[in-house]
């Protein structure tokens, strides 16, 4: 059996970093499916999914990870083609991926204790956002 179900949330942009986690639980429970996996797709090309221990100190030290592996403002050739500075944003998504599959059993997500889904808005703005969630079990 498959189902689809999709979340929408507003984001801060510039590396947002919010847990899903929850919401996807729910969107599990709700489904008729008790055993099987879950991807979790973000919609567009300046977001990605991942997990992450949602702690503060951790989160900053995620920030501040992107702004010394992919900074902002280093004249990407995207920013000059589209003149809209979020060319580092395409880039850091991109390494993060747009997708995570979780697998679950009897509803419940094989998530470590600290291990929470998060969906990351790189864009240099704030922004309404969709993701897709795939649920494929029985």
């Amino acid at each position: 059996m498959v189902e689809s179900r999709r979340i929408r949330l507003k984001t801060n942009g510039n590396c947002d970093i919010i847990d899903i986690t929850g919401r996807v639980a729910n969107e599990i429970e709700q489904s008729p499916i008790n055993n099987g996996i879950v991807t979790v797709f973000a919609i567009g090309s300046t977001a990605g999914v991942s997990t992450i221990e949602y702690e503060s100190g951790l989160l900053s030290d995620f920030k501040d990870l992107w702004d010394r592996l992919i900074p902002v403002g280093m004249g990407y050739k995207h920013d000059r083609a589209w003149g809209e500075g979020n060319g580092h944003s395409h880039l850091r998504a991109s390494v993060v991926s747009a997708s995570l599959t979780v697998p679950f059993n009897a509803k419940r997500m094989a998530l470590g204790t600290w291990q929470q889904i998060v969906y990351v808005d790189f864009d240099n703005r704030p922004r309404s956002r969709e993701i897709v969630l795939q649920i494929i079990g029985e």
